[in-house]
């Protein structure tokens, strides 16, 4: 398998997974009892991490490989949005899960989550789009 495919295949599969937390994961949070969510929560996040970080780690290893072999503006446009939602989840994301794990959330946290996801949403949306036209 060609590097360009792995590359547009990663960036599918994450605009994909994206979409389908903002428009569904994230708003089923609001349904679940306190109990409940705390429950599903740390069943959830333990089972996307296995999904969604093989990609990220992937996407971020080519994404550098690409920039080293043969920079073209719009893939360094791509690394930074890249290197942008690996520090908007550490610093965002992480601990807004983290306080859903610690039960030391409300309301207000997880429409934080979701309204704050728009970021990665848009960003991963536009990294696909890059790839798809510059491929």
């Amino acid at each position: 398998m060609s590097i360009k495919i792995l590359r547009i295949l990663i960036d599918f599969g994450l605009v994909v997974l994206i979409w389908i937390v903002q428009l569904i994961i994230y708003p089923s949070f609001k349904f679940y009892n306190h109990k409940n969510l705390v429950l599903w929560h740390k069943k959830y996040t333990r089972l996307i991490a296995c999904i969604v970080g093989p990609l990220m780690v992937g996407q971020l290893t080519l994404s550098i490989y690409h920039c080293i072999i043969e920079t073209q503006p719009y893939q360094l446009i791509k690394l930074f949005f890249i290197i942008i939602i690996w520090v908007i989840t550490m610093l965002q994301f992480v601990p807004l899960h983290n306080r859903i794990t610690n039960k030391d959330f409300d309301h207000k946290v997880l429409i934080s989550l979701n309204k704050k996801n728009w970021s990665r949403t848009i960003l991963w949306t536009l990294i696909f789009l890059l790839e798809c036209i510059f491929i």
